[in-house]
């Protein structure tokens, strides 16, 4: 219509009063705990479960996880923090560590990366551990442990921060403080979350702590005995 008006029939005057679209406002699909338990519990590697844990506890971005190095991990009792650096906007912020994701994380660390060599990437990657883990591979992470996990819900591994600010409003987390951990600038950002969010639940217990409250994943089902043969007269 601007095209029409403006170019066509040189009412050039007319552009400011043509309003443009409403683009469409589409809520991501967001995972149950049941789907991130099961997601978590897909066989995959120490690295790959590492990452994609940390993604959910944390809420941290996928570009944000591959940055991180050894020394971001804070594990003073008087701190427990991960530190970001620059992040989106080029911003530092402190986010979210709880003591099941430190324990995961410290024994990733041990088994995996306590003889690796060069930089003190947390996630390195695999062809040349001095430089840190792409975001593609991180991607693949999710999308592999998705399939595994027999979950349909469309998105990418930002899938796991928006379960980590839609499952903290439902435990009833203030909106400034996810707001603060998710790094939004503005709480309008965070706010959108309010709609993703059933009203009126409560998990209890300790919010913060997300791994705490996800599902137990059921034990493998025990195989029934078969019947012994009977002997032929």
């Amino acid at each position: 219509m601007r095209f029409l008006i403006c170019e066509v029939l040189g009412q050039t005057e007319r552009r400011p009063q043509i309003p443009m679209g409403r683009s469409p406002q589409r809520l991501p699909e967001v995972l149950s705990r049941a789907e991130v338990a099961a997601l978590l519990a897909v066989p995959m590697s120490p690295k790959a479960r590492a990452f994609l844990t940390t993604a959910y506890a944390s809420g941290l971005r996928v570009s944000e996880l591959c940055q991180l190095r050894g020394c971001d991990i804070d594990s003073a009792p008087d701190r427990m923090c991960i530190r970001v650096v620059q992040g989106k906007g080029g911003q530092d912020r402190y986010g979210l560590l709880t003591s099941e994701l430190l324990d995961q994380l410290r024994l990733y660390w041990r088994t995996c990366r306590c003889h690796a060599s060069g930089a003190d990437w947390l996630f390195p990657a695999r062809s040349n551990p001095a430089r840190p883990l792409d975001r593609t591979s991180g991607q693949r992470y999710y999308h592999l442990a998705r399939a595994g996990a027999g979950i349909t819900k469309s998105g990418g591994i930002h899938t796991l921060r928006h379960c980590f600010a839609t499952h903290l409003l439902k435990a009833g987390v203030d909106l400034n403080s996810i707001s603060k951990l998710l790094g939004h600038a503005q709480l309008s950002t965070t706010s959108r979350y309010l709609r993703m969010a059933r009203p009126g639940y409560s998990a209890g217990g300790n919010a913060l702590s997300l791994l705490s409250q996800l599902p137990k994943s059921p034990p493998p089902p025990t195989p029934s005995p078969q019947p012994s043969p009977q002997p032929r007269h």
